[in-house]
């Protein structure tokens, strides 16, 4: 029986607002891939992201524009030369993955790793806004090990302080989405290092960090922003100490996994995150994230309603997915 390729789009609302450096939204806008085979469909989700040129109809149009060489049996090797690196290929990628573990009765972490996946435990965001009001999100979940917390603009230092104080005993991850300049991440470096911060993700603009590999780092620094693919990575020795690894820049859990195995052997810790999207594209990224040191899988947390079945959730503790799911 030939393959089946099908593409839909979904909208789940967000919970309040999700606001960064770029901009707000109240709505989670994905695509679904499904590809159907001998009596077996896979499945996997995406976020097209604006802030990389993509749009809604720019991803369906990239996957319709490979339909004929998936349909003919394109494997996910051949993806890697078929599909840039995007939403598009992330979506076809993890729905081939889903297909072979339905098709062979065989779980996904299993070829994955030697041992069986455990819960992990998931950062949570906090949005950006005044200080007072991120104290007041930071403060209702100050009982969570680890926050990201979105920054990025004037008065970040009033803002870091504030959730500091709000959440006293929790980890911090800063995310300040390319929002700081050479100007005053000095200064932002060292109060974060006072402030007893983690890790501070993306400071600056992609491709203008040079400044990175001529200042001390009081605080570790992820790359986000500047990382989408292992050979992404040569350039940034000397510039960062983790990478951030997301399935929607990567171009599915093929890429990754390559691009993970990488950064462990050039010295990188790894952070696992996300787009906002639902447990579907959250699936993936939790076998992607075992032995991470951070993780950021807090997507459908963060909206009004989950698709069913989704991922379990138990505090901030995230379950491997069940094969209802995906994988």
């Amino acid at each position: 029986m030939s393959r089946v390729l099908s593409v839909a789009s979904e909208t789940f609302p967000i919970a309040g607002a999700f606001t960064i450096s770029r901009g707000s939204k109240t709505e989670a806008e994905v695509i679904v891939c499904t590809i159907a085979e001998s009596g077996h469909a896979g499945r996997g989700e995406c976020v097209p992201y604006k802030r990389y040129g993509e749009t809604m109809d720019s991803v369906r149009n990239a996957i319709e524009g490979a339909r004929q060489a998936i349909e003919a049996g394109a494997s996910r090797t051949d993806l890697l030369t078929l599909m840039p690196a995007g939403a598009a290929r992330n979506a076809v990628d993890c729905a081939l993955w889903d297909l072979e573990a339905k098709a062979s009765g065989m779980r996904i972490h299993a070829r994955l790793a030697p041992s069986h996946p455990v819960a992990l435990e998931t950062a949570y965001t906090i949005s950006l806004g005044e200080p007072e009001a991120m104290a007041a999100q930071a403060r209702a979940n100050s009982g969570r090990p680890l926050l990201k917390v979105k920054i990025g603009g004037d008065n970040d230092l009033a803002r870091i302080r504030a959730v500091t104080t709000a959440a006293p005993q929790s980890r911090i991850i800063l995310d300040a989405n390319e929002g700081w300049t050479n100007d005053n991440i000095a200064q932002n470096l060292a109060a974060a290092a006072e402030l007893g911060i983690a890790l501070i993700e993306q400071p600056l603009p992609a491709g203008a960090d040079d400044i990175l590999a001529r200042i001390p780092h009081p605080v570790p620094v992820c790359a986000d922003e500047s990382v989408h693919v292992a050979a992404d990575l040569e350039k940034l020795r000397g510039r960062y100490d983790a990478v951030n690894i997301k399935l929607d820049k990567s171009g599915g859990l093929t890429a990754a996994i390559e691009l993970r195995d990488r950064a462990r052997e050039l010295g990188f810790q790894v952070m696992v995150g996300c787009m906002v999207g639902t447990s579907l594209a959250m699936a993936p990224a939790v076998l992607l994230a075992q032995g991470a040191e951070f993780v950021d899988l807090d997507g459908p947390l963060l909206l009004a309603r989950d698709r069913e079945p989704g991922l379990l959730y138990q505090g901030s503790m995230v379950s491997p997915p069940l094969p209802e799911l995906w994988g």
